[in-house]
């Protein structure tokens, strides 16, 4: 009996001793990246709706139009957004969007803007880009560095602001101030 525990005793210390000097395996760590999404929906004239799900991470749009679900992979544009399968074929440049079926245009946005300028008896100049559709305007005096404008409810007339300017004014008459100082009036 004390044969069998002896020999009992020394496999277990040889066991306990085999496990303790194995090596140490390699070890992979991961890390899981989220995806760049970015989500996008726009309108058209007539009503129609679209959403966009852009995975940058992968060259791949999602689109959902008239209860149809369209996978698009990314295509090589000069400049702007281009996605494509074999029906499908979506480009756009800022809120500009066109969907087209089969060569046909299933879907088209385009922001509403107005380009215009203004020179008072002084000579200067005030350009102005509205986008009627975010109800926004940039603004350049003289050409000098653009000013971004955010519409307000007015009364009568536009009017447009951010924390240091503000636009106001009916037809051609408008005034620009800068802090409440005038910059630009005619």
């Amino acid at each position: 009996m004390t044969k069998k525990i002896l020999t009992l005793t020394l496999l277990s210390a040889l066991f306990l001793t085999s496990c303790k000097d194995n090596p140490k395996q390699d070890s992979i760590e991961t890390e899981t990246v989220a995806d760049d999404i970015v989500i996008a929906n726009s309108t058209d004239k007539d009503g129609k709706k679209i959403e966009m799900t852009y995975n940058n991470t992968q060259g791949m749009a999602t689109v959902n139009f008239e209860g149809e679900t369209i996978v698009l992979k990314e295509q090589k544009a000069a400049s702007g957004i281009w996605y494509s399968n074999e029906n499908y074929e979506l480009r756009g440049k800022g809120n500009d969007i066109e969907l087209k079926k089969d060569g046909n245009i299933v879907f088209e946005h385009k922001d509403d803007i107005v380009i215009t300028s203004l020179k008072n008896k002084e000579g200067h100049t005030l350009d102005m880009t509205f986008n009627n559709t975010l109800n926004t305007v940039k603004v350049y005096v003289n050409g000098g560095e653009q000013i971004e404008l955010s519409g307000e409810k007015a009364a009568s007339g536009i009017w447009y602001k951010n924390d240091t300017y503000e636009l106001r004014g009916k037809g051609d008459n408008l005034e620009l101030t800068k802090d409440g100082q005038t910059v630009f009036k005619n």
